[in-house]
């Protein structure tokens, strides 16, 4: 089998938090990894293992103490966050970070359609885009596309995801990431948001990082899944393997990799 094309590397990457204090917590310890071009990762593991620290070390969001980091041959490892911005799409847990509540669906699509170009002070949006972001908007099946000039800000909490995941493929990123993006959502919506997620990623063939606390959706999907402990990943789990896998099976393996047992707290099980 040919080898795959490596679009995100990680090698050797630590992070320190409060060194030499009595808080001093060890984030990512010597952590590497390679994300292949179009790999859906999911990546689970318990409380203060390392999942959003690694979100951030990639986006820039801090430093990192020793390693490099490199997206698609591109050294992210010492650039600042606003430059690494236009390689990322990324979704936070709350609803209300991604998007402007004081503007309207299409003006919100706008920026992000915008991201990056330069309009000079030309704002109106063009029929073209118009037409463009109702068709866009219709894919979430929300019927939000009869409402691109409501306000934001009077939307559900999982309309304003919805419309969050959308704006960061709007234009296609190098890497999407999706910190733990259903988890302020009712089940419901939640799964309506992951099936979209789903779809937009494999549309697409997006290379994707999700940050999950449901062993389920982690499990579900994806091509790969990798558990962090402890600043570590302990288990990297993909194809056949993982489509067999089963929740009992990953806690299992935890055990084993980990020596201790998984914190069998609902949301993880749910």
């Amino acid at each position: 089998m040919a080898d795959m094309e490596v679009m995100l590397s990680l090698s050797g990457v630590t992070k320190i938090f409060n060194a030499g204090t009595v808080n001093e917590k060890v984030a990512m310890n010597n952590l590497s990894l390679d994300v292949n071009k179009g790999d859906f990762i999911t990546v689970i593991g318990g409380n203060g293992a390392g999942k959003s620290t690694l979100m951030n070390a990639v986006t820039g969001v801090f430093g990192i103490d020793e390693g490099k980091i490199t997206l698609d041959g591109i050294d992210l490892t010492h650039m600042s966050e606003n430059r690494r911005a236009k390689y990322f799409g990324r979704v936070f847990q709350d609803p209300m970070m991604g998007t402007v509540p004081n503007m309207e669906i299409q003006e919100n699509l706008a920026l992000a359609f915008r991201r990056g170009k330069s309009h000079g002070l030309k704002w109106g949006i063009t029929a073209a885009e118009k037409r463009l972001y109702r068709e866009q908007i219709a894919r979430l099946g929300l019927g939000l596309e009869d409402r691109m000039s409501a306000k934001v800000g009077l939307l559900s909490g999982g309309q304003r995801q919805a419309i969050t995941l959308l704006m960061s493929t709007l234009v296609r990123p190098k890497m999407l990431l999706l910190d733990e993006h259903t988890a302020a959502l009712d089940p419901k919506t939640a799964e309506k948001v992951l099936a979209l997620t789903d779809e937009i990623v494999g549309e697409d063939s997006l290379t994707t990082l999700m940050v999950t606390h449901n062993m389920r959706n982690a499990i579900d999907y994806g091509n790969r899944l990798i558990m962090m402990w402890d600043g570590k990943i302990i288990l990297d789990i993909s194809g056949e393997e993982k489509k067999k896998l089963t929740v009992e099976a990953l806690l299992g393996a935890f055990s084993k990799a980990s020596g201790s047992e998984f914190s069998n707290d609902r949301t993880l099980l749910s």
